[in-house]
């Protein structure tokens, strides 16, 4: 171990006949996800291993005993920058300790849960594998969202340093696109609003640490839709699980993903007036304005969070409008007197 320069922590031994395969590993605390890629160097590895390290480095872990073992020490050598070594010669197999089928299933059972339990303590959300398929460790149809309520338009994950959780993210898509389909369908005229419009130009997509999602609606055509003529009279579900109502805070709409799981999309009924889009309830964000109807005639197709959305024919002009000069190139946190974006810390 004396021969380690300072970067390299730790040393895998092979354990049986067959070598071991580097795999690459990005853990990023700040999205909530762990990677596997052989682009990524080498930061774990595939098969029967013993792991040597030094004691003192082992005990200076925050989880030095934590299982499943290797991958824990894997997940905090990359966060640490540590360098892995792998030799090609090792030890002799060990005999198989399970042999029967049963056996085999609850080992496998325990490595799994001990596995989630591992990945909340890290506060992995998501893992990702090799050839892409997503372990998913966070919020769902059937539990409630990954954050609490928000506080001065900052969600805590904001001030934990970090974004928005990957299952959310997936969850206001999914939502997104349900009613932005059920719209289209029941001949709503809508369009991309505030801080999503901003996400669809800048990246295709919502906001990297957004939690909701804004739509436009024409208030006179709202009556169309049977889901918001319902949702007049309370919350109601419609066949996929998503849940329509009426805002307690004013005259406006939200789709939640399901009853347990409240994340949303908020729908603002605009109507015109002497060629300016104006709305009964006024919130108080910095883009809650009031504009010309002529950014929507007409509204044109957007790639927004996987499909196709309507927004406004001139999007940047819309944009500066709302936000001011420069907003697309300049991101910046729902609050910035709370808490503001580094420099360095742009999404790519």
């Amino acid at each position: 171990m004396a021969a380690l320069d300072a970067d390299t922590r730790l040393v895998l031994v092979p354990v049986g006949p067959t070598p071991l395969r580097c795999v690459g590993l990005d853990v990023d605390l700040r999205r909530w996800t762990l990677r596997y890629g052989a682009e990524r160097g080498c930061g774990a590895v595939e098969g029967p291993a013993a792991l040597l390290m030094r004691s003192e480095d082992l005990f200076n872990l925050s989880f030095p005993t934590r299982r499943p073992l290797h991958l824990a020490i894997f997940v905090q050598a990359a966060l640490r920058g540590w360098r892995l070594r792998v030799l090609n010669r090792g030890f002799p197999s060990a005999p198989a300790v399970l042999s029967s089928a049963h056996d085999l299933w609850k080992a496998q059972s325990l490595r799994d849960r001990r596995r989630r339990r591992l990945m909340e303590e890290f506060g992995i959300k998501l893992e990702v594998l090799e050839d892409g398929t997503r372990r998913w460790y966070g919020c769902g149809k059937e539990t409630e969202r990954c954050f609490g309520t928000i506080r001065s338009r900052t969600p805590q994950y904001l001030l934990q340093g970090r974004w928005t959780p990957p299952c959310c993210l997936r969850a206001l898509r999914e939502t997104a696109k349900h009613v932005a389909e059920t719209l289209e369908k029941s001949g709503i005229r809508y369009w991309l609003e505030g801080g999503s419009l901003l996400g669809a130009i800048r990246s295709r997509d919502i906001i990297p640490w957004d939690y909701d999602v804004d739509f436009g609606i024409y208030r006179d055509d709202a009556a169309k839709c049977r889901w918001l003529r319902a949702a007049r009279n309370g919350p109601v579900e419609d066949e996929e699980g998503f849940v329509w109502e009426k805002a307690t805070e004013g005259d406006f709409y939200r789709v939640h993903y399901s009853r347990s799981n409240r994340l949303h999309v908020d729908l603002w009924p605009f109507f015109p007036r002497a060629g300016v889009m104006t709305k009964e309830t006024w919130l108080g964000h910095p883009q809650d304005v009031e504009f010309p109807e002529r950014f929507l005639l007409p509204t044109v197709p957007l790639p927004f969070a996987g499909f196709t959305a309507m927004g406004p024919n001139n999007a940047r002009e819309f944009l500066e409008l709302k936000f001011g000069p420069g907003v697309v190139e300049e991101p910046e946190y729902p609050n910035p007197a709370v808490v503001r974006l580094r420099r360095g810390e742009t999404p790519q």
